[in-house]
C-alpha cells in the first residue's frame, strides 16, 4: 500500500505568506578563511584583497576582505530553511543588492527576511511570486548586505 502522508516543509506556500512578514532566522554563520579562500578560488576571482593577506593588509581595510559574492551566496542561504525551502518552483531574480560594509574573516553572520510584495502568477495558477527583503547582519549589528529576491513559490493546494 502506498504511504500518501503529505512530508512537512520547513518553507511557507504562497497563500501562507502575508505582506510585511518578518523573519529573524535562527542559523547564523561565523565566516572562516576556508570559506573565503575556497569560493574565491573557485570562482576564478583572481582579486588580492580576498587571496592575498600582505596586499590586504595595505589596503584601507587592513585585513583580508571576504569575498562580496560569498557575502550574498550566505545571506540567501541563511534564509531558505524558513523561507522557500520545500515550496520553491524557482528563483526569478534578485534586485537591489548592496553591500554597506564588508565583512572579515571571523566575522558572524545572522539574516533577517521581510516580505515586501506579493504577485499571483498570471502563468502558472498553481504558485505565485514572493519578493523578500533579505539582510545579512554581522555580530556588531552593521548590514553587510541586502538585496529583493523574487521567488515562484507554490500555492498550498498545488
Amino acid at each position: 500500500m502506498e504511504d500518501k502522508r503529505e512530508l512537512a516543509m520547513a518553507g511557507k506556500h504562497f497563500d501562507e505568506w502575508q505582506v510585511g512578514d518578518r523573519l529573524t532566522h535562527e542559523i547564523t554563520r561565523t565566516v572562516t578563511e576556508t570559506d573565503n579562500l575556497l569560493f574565491t578560488t573557485m570562482t576564478h576571482n583572481p582579486q588580492p584583497l580576498h587571496l592575498d593577506i600582505e596586499a590586504a593588509k595595505g589596503s584601507e581595510f587592513g585585513q583580508i576582505l571576504v569575498n562580496g559574492t560569498f557575502t550574498f551566496a550566505l545571506m540567501v542561504g541563511l534564509s531558505v530553511s524558513d523561507t522557500t525551502l520545500g515550496t520553491l518552483v524557482a528563483n526569478l531574480g534578485y534586485d537591489k543588492l548592496v553591500m554597506p560594509s564588508p565583512v572579515f574573516i571571523g566575522d558572524t553572520m545572522r539574516a533577517t527576511s521581510e516580505v515586501v510584495e506579493l504577485k499571483v502568477s498570471k502563468s502558472r495558477p498553481k504558485a505565485g511570486i514572493v519578493t523578500f527583503q533579505h539582510e545579512l547582519i554581522n555580530q556588531r549589528g552593521q548590514i553587510a548586505c541586502r538585496c529583493l529576491r523574487s521567488a515562484l513559490v507554490k500555492c498550498k493546494d498545488a
